[in-house]
Parts: structure tokens; sequence; C-alpha cells
């Protein structure tokens, strides 16, 4: 699969559990995993599904604009952006997003599967 490919399949993806299921995100991540977060920075897997889980609102909607990627490192990564709207029940408007995602590849069973960096 491409790289153009392979990160829009892995954002729909990880849109789709964080609209759906926040908590499913936390095997996305690993312990070495960073998340900046408005200056906070929040390390390991299960740090990040803490603080995910944890903001202000249970229900979202994702629209993604934008998906940009390129390859990262010798390892196969790509660094990710992606940019959209959100909206949250109740609200007339949308929130606008950006974020930065570094993957890489992880392989399982044979099979190589893109997790966070």
């Amino acid at each position: 699969m491409d790289p153009d490919s392979l990160s829009k399949a892995f954002v729909e993806h990880y849109y789709t559990q964080f609209d759906t299921n926040r908590a499913a995100l936390v095997g996305l991540y690993q312990e070495g995993s960073m998340l900046s977060f408005e200056g906070e920075k929040i390390q390991g897997a299960q740090a990040i599904s803490n603080k995910l889980n944890g903001l202000g609102f249970q229900q979202c909607k994702h629209n993604i604009s934008t998906v940009d990627c390129q390859p990262s490192g010798p390892a196969g990564g790509m660094l990710v952006f992606v940019s959209g709207s959100l909206q949250l029940p109740g609200e007339e408007h949308l929130l606008k997003f950006s974020q930065v995602q570094q993957t890489v590849p992880i392989v399982y069973m044979n099979i190589s599967v893109h997790m966070f960096l």
C-alpha cells in the first residue's frame, strides 16, 4: 500500500475510534509514545488514553479536511498532518483542529501495523 493510502486509512481508523470508542485508542500507542496537548506532555499508552478519555466531552464527530504524509526515518515510519473540524453535541459552530502524528510500523504475527511513536 502506498504511503498516502496507508496514512488515509490510518487516519480514518483513528478518528472513527476517537468518535465511537475512544478507549480503544490505547492499542495504537506504545509506552514510548508522547502526546503534546495544550502545553502538556503526556507519555505512555495508558496515560495518553486517560488524557483522551478525560477530555471535557464524550461525544464528537471529526470531519477530516486534509491528510498529508511523508516518509519518516529508515524504519518505514510516516509523519502525518491532519486538519479538519470537530462537531460537539449541542454546539452550533464547528471547532477547527489540526494534528501531527508520527507512526512507525510494528510487526505483529508477520503483519506490519502502524502505531504511534
